[in-house]
């Protein structure tokens, strides 16, 4: 049994510290870093900064530089449709998955709260608290779909999806279409349609790769 009250090390805390200072922009895209102004920034030695890097490395957040320390990776246009081809393909079939299942209301039941509270956000006009529920929702369409290397795919992505609905989430109109193709979601997996379930959120993922790339091209950013 995990002991949850066990502190983190080093090196699971410079990873924590770097992905918030990488999405908050304050390690901008393109940027490059020293690994020991790194460790000067975070208050650690050099030695975790590393091992983090390597691990941000692996979830594309960054490109180590030997002798070069790191540069922070930009999110393109290209890099976020390729990005988003896999996740529609996955999470479509998570959706299909799920609605094969026969889950009660009872399982169902994270998948409703976290649109409730897309739908509170909204009313709030909190994009933040928005973000953060449409994210949980995704997490647990694909665990409900029960393919564990389905989750372990997307989870390899996610934490580039995030950081580009973060640069982009104020640009974006009211995401209240999105709220609506939740719900239909949840809708066709609780009465079992696998098919409908499927549809619709290939559908829904699809327009919002459309939403991403494009305004991903109003920053200009390009691979690198």
């Amino acid at each position: 049994m995990t002991d949850s009250t066990k502190p983190k090390s080093q090196t699971q805390r410079a990873v924590e510290d770097m992905r918030a200072l990488i999405f908050s922009g304050d390690l901008a895209a393109g940027t490059d870093h020293l690994e020991q102004e790194l460790a000067q920034r975070l208050g650690m030695s050099r030695t975790p900064v590393r091992e983090a890097t390597l691990l941000l490395e692996a979830q594309g957040l960054l490109e180590v530089r030997a002798r070069k320390g790191v540069r922070i990776q930009a999110l393109s246009p290209d890099d976020m449709a390729e990005i988003y081809e896999v996740l529609t393909e996955l999470e479509s079939v998570s959706a299909y998955r799920a609605a094969k299942a026969g889950l009660s209301r009872s399982q169902l039941s994270q998948l409703a709260g976290s649109i409730d509270q897309m739908e509170a956000a909204l009313r709030a006009e909190d994009r933040e608290a928005w973000a953060t529920a449409d994210a949980a929702f995704h997490d647990e369409l694909v665990a409900l779909g029960g393919n564990s290397r389905i989750q372990s795919i997307v989870a390899m992505y996610n934490d580039q999806v995030r950081r580009a609905r973060a640069m982009t989430l104020h640009m974006r109109p009211m995401p209240h279409q999105s709220n609506h193709d939740h719900r239909a979601l949840y809708d066709a997996i609780a009465r079992g349609d696998a098919d409908a379930a499927r549809a619709i959120h290939h559908s829904h993922r699809a327009q919002a790769q459309q939403m991403m790339v494009s305004l991903l091209k109003q920053f200009g950013l390009k691979r690198v």
